[in-house]
């Protein structure tokens, strides 16, 4: 059974497709699976789909009309923009901004637009609609795709009752692809010199592999220490997000590590208050694309607790790479 990262105070909830609007809605039915009880058909066409009337560029927020008559009972997929990244993988965490509607009326039910930031979600492992793992899987970073998805492969017959949405729905979707990660994915930014001596030194390799961590044999911080190893520009975390993450942690008493995502072959993904004080209070404020090390005083950790691995009291050092803001 794989570990479980120690991290996590209970399960991060992936991203799920039934998020409509605002956090209660997003928090409520983030468990909840599309039915798929009646059997989808696998064949994907290039329409019919509604056009795009407006917000025509990449990054912009576009308006829908309605559908152009009966939907296709198949999947609907069209690239209207070819981006020139590379290919979206089954089991990446796509990036992605995007815009919902009903075929029928246009109607809106969700958006990532006004919310200021692209969705960060698994794509071809089930934990989104159907016809978003199908259509989406295959496409390249920096496209533009328009899919008309049948109930099928959708929210199926029960549809989503608080988005709105009826069990004969046929949806609409316009999705920017702006990034995706995977196991190998590291920081992006410029490294800074790491010039205290009581502070471990982080290794600034980004090729994918966990970086060394050098501990300095002398007694831990009494306080939390977290300082940029490699700077990245993107957004700043602030503490009500959630992240996107590779990280490694070691023992400061010995240097042991105790837990890795590239171990683990698997990104982490949870909100900041999912996780120790240390790290929600030594992420917060940092950049998305950024390496950061994390010393972690066991007030601020798990304290007297032993934990998978850490002995009471220990002081947790961390290297950690900020991929995505949530």
């Amino acid at each position: 059974m794989r570990r479980r990262s120690v991290l996590l105070a209970v399960p991060a909830g992936l991203l799920t497709l039934a998020g409509c609007g605002d956090d209660k809605t997003d928090k409520s039915s983030s468990s909840k699976t599309p039915s798929q009880s009646a059997t989808p058909s696998a064949k994907i066409v290039n329409g019919p789909l509604p056009k795009v009337t407006g917000g025509k560029k990449l990054g912009e927020k576009p308006t829908v009309a309605k559908g152009p008559g009966e939907p296709s009972k198949d999947l609907a997929v069209k690239t209207l923009i070819q981006g020139k990244g590379d290919k979206i993988t089954k089991g990446d965490f796509l990036q992605a901004d995007y815009l919902g509607q009903i075929w029928t009326t246009a109607k809106v039910f969700d958006n990532s637009y006004d919310r200021g930031k692209p969705a960060v979600f698994p794509i071809g492992v089930g934990q989104v609609i159907p016809g978003w793992d199908r259509a989406l899987v295959g496409k390249k970073i920096g496209s533009r795709v328009e899919m008309a998805i049948p109930p099928a492969l959708g929210y199926g017959p029960q549809g989503n009752p608080q988005a709105g949405i009826k069990g004969k729905d046929t949806l609409v979707f316009v999705v920017d692809i702006v990034g995706s990660f995977n196991g190998k994915s590291s920081a992006k930014g410029k490294d800074v010199p790491q010039t205290d001596a009581a502070v471990p030194k982080v290794g600034t390799d980004t090729d994918g592999k966990a970086p060394s961590i050098e501990v300095p044999k002398q007694d831990p911080p009494k306080k939390l220490v977290s300082e940029y190893v490699i700077e990245g520009d993107g957004a700043e975390v602030k503490k009500s997000d959630g992240v996107l993450v590779q990280y490694k942690g070691v023992l400061w008493d010995n240097g042991k590590e105790f837990d890795s995502t590239y171990k683990r072959g698997q990104l982490a993904q949870f909100s900041l208050q999912q996780v120790v004080k240390g790290w929600s209070q030594g992420l917060t404020g940092k950049k998305a694309g950024s390496r950061v090390v994390i010393v972690v005083p066991p007030d601020l950790g798990y304290g007297k607790q032993e934990k998978q691995g850490i002995p009471a009291n220990s002081t947790l050092v961390f290297s950690v790479d900020i991929l995505a803001v949530l």
